[in-house]
């Protein structure tokens, strides 16, 4: 199944119907062709809701709204005269997370009213809930930082280091906090004890990342290849090698994605290409092999059976898998 948008996609995301891609017109567009007005303006962010049903946006308009197939849109939150940076949501504790300039807000679906704003030093680029979804990890410049989701008064647990971190993610178990920065490098902490963990040795920036194999490997964008990271025992990847997989010289890995609990993963290219794999095995399915733009948002269906696809033209795809 393919689309052909008249703007750039977002995000390409699996809810319980299908796939979903929110796009820069502010619109969100589902597997059966169905369109919603999300927001006046462009969708910035999106994930999937709490309950599986629908998606929730974050716009240039200052909203944060829920849209569902079959329902009227439903503004969430707002953030006046902001643009809505980064949002994530667990399905573990039902709540939503997403962050504006310098703030961190968390509300809750289920809780009319509920809404904890925590202030950072510098601008919040990523957030993310750990596994439980009482905890949520920020990035921003100089490292991140760990804060409680429900308590309103706290001080945030910071992990330290030097240089503008723009993503984060919890590791499946909850032991591990991995950033994305600006450099071509990652960086990441053991919670515990908050050791440090050194990724760097990318030729490119690093725009995703995505845990795969019972949370035993990260997979990243940034290189010929995608790049495993080991995420074995206590110590992760602290004193172990990254090992690559589908290199190919004449392209990037632009985004990767898999599902913790399964071990394929999708790769999409910066020459318009997209290929599964089981890392463990030999070789590459290109399941989009025509080349083209290059691939900005991408996602594997809960069941991996599916892959959604969308490159910078506006042009996206379903592929059974």
């Amino acid at each position: 199944m393919n689309f052909d948008f008249d703007a750039q996609v977002t995000a390409a995301l699996f809810d319980n119907t299908g796939a979903v891609f929110a796009l820069g017109d502010g619109s969100i567009r589902f597997e059966d062709r169905t369109r919603v007005e999300a927001h006046d303006g462009a969708v910035l962010c999106a994930c999937v809701h709490p309950s599986g049903d629908g998606i929730v946006t974050g716009g240039d308009d200052g909203k944060v709204v829920w849209t569902r197939r079959d329902e009227d849109p439903v503004v969430l939150a707002t953030a006046k005269n902001q643009w809505i940076d980064a949002i994530d949501a667990s399905p573990a504790s039902g709540l939503i997370a997403f962050s504006f300039g310098r703030t961190l807000s968390v509300i809750d679906p289920k809780e009319v009213g509920f809404r904890r704003d925590f202030q950072h030093e510098r601008t919040v680029s990523g957030v993310a809930f750990e596994p439980k979804g009482r905890r949520i990890a920020t990035s921003t410049y100089s490292g991140a930082a760990l804060w409680y989701a429900r308590i309103e008064k706290q001080q945030p647990v910071k992990l330290a280091w030097a240089g503008s971190h723009t993503g984060v993610a919890f590791s499946p178990d909850g032991a591990f906090v991995v950033t994305t920065m600006q450099d071509n490098q990652m960086h990441g902490w053991r919670i515990k004890d908050a050791k440090n963990l050194r990724m760097g040795g990318y030729p490119g920036k690093v725009r995703s990342m995505a845990f795969l194999a019972n949370g035993q490997l990260m997979a990243t964008s940034g290189a010929q290849g995608a790049v495993l990271w080991p995420f074995i025992g206590s110590n992760g990847p602290m004193g172990r090698e990254a090992t690559e997989i589908g290199y190919d010289d004449t392209t990037l890995v632009n985004l990767v994605s898999a599902r913790a609990d399964q071990g394929l993963l999708a790769a999409g290219l910066t020459d318009g290409r997209v290929w599964v794999a089981h890392p463990a095995a030999q070789g590459l399915n290109f399941v989009k092999a025509e080349k083209g733009p290059a691939i900005v948002a991408l996602s594997l269906s809960p069941a991996v059976d599916k892959v959604a696809w969308a490159d910078e033209d506006g042009s996206a795809g379903v592929l059974i898998l």
